[in-house]
């Protein structure tokens, strides 16, 4: 929903501005946990809750936390409470990695292969990758055997797809036209 990332990329870019002056590291993991928070339906029910005080529903995310909480944490949690926007963590988690990603001259790369592939596969698969792609990808290997055969491979918007499905399914609509 195009609404959700609207409202979600001020967010996302201000943690950003931050965690580039601080360590990255730490504030990818902090975000990362605030996304998967943002997912789960007890936290958003327990946020949404008219009977739960906003500081406490602001001290039980940051206990949640396994990372510790710094004040900007703590603020930023404590502002999205407020403002009832704690179902944004998610869709913020995922415009802050992109960010991040871009930043380092990198992207996120989700490879769905038909059958499962070695180490080895994979790095030789990225390093080619890589070079088509023109940046540094990190990899996300997953199994789906109703591609027959080959792999898809997805960078961002951009999709490529060397399966045999997808292949099939060309074959299919041209002889159908």
């Amino acid at each position: 929903m195009a609404e959700i990332a609207t409202v979600a990329r001020p967010y996302a870019e201000a943690l950003f501005r931050v965690a580039k002056q601080g360590n990255m590291a730490a504030w990818s993991e902090v975000v990362s946990e605030l996304a998967q928070l943002g997912l789960h339906p007890d936290v958003l029910a327990y946020a949404a809750s008219p009977n739960v005080a906003p500081e406490h529903v602001t001290s039980a995310l940051v206990s949640l936390l396994k990372s510790p909480a710094t004040p900007e944490v703590n603020n930023l949690i404590a502002m999205l409470v407020q403002n009832d926007r704690v179902a944004l963590l998610p869709e913020i988690g995922e415009q802050f990695e992109v960010l991040k990603n871009a930043d380092a001259g990198a992207a996120d790369a989700s490879i769905v292969s038909a059958y499962e592939i070695s180490a080895q596969q994979v790095t030789s698969l990225v390093a080619s990758l890589e070079k088509k792609f023109g940046r540094k990808l990190n990899p996300t290997v997953t199994v789906d055997p109703a591609l027959i055969g080959g792999v898809r491979v997805v960078v961002g918007d951009e999709v490529l797809d060397t399966s045999v499905r997808a292949k099939l399914q060309q074959m299919h609509v041209a002889l159908a036209s």
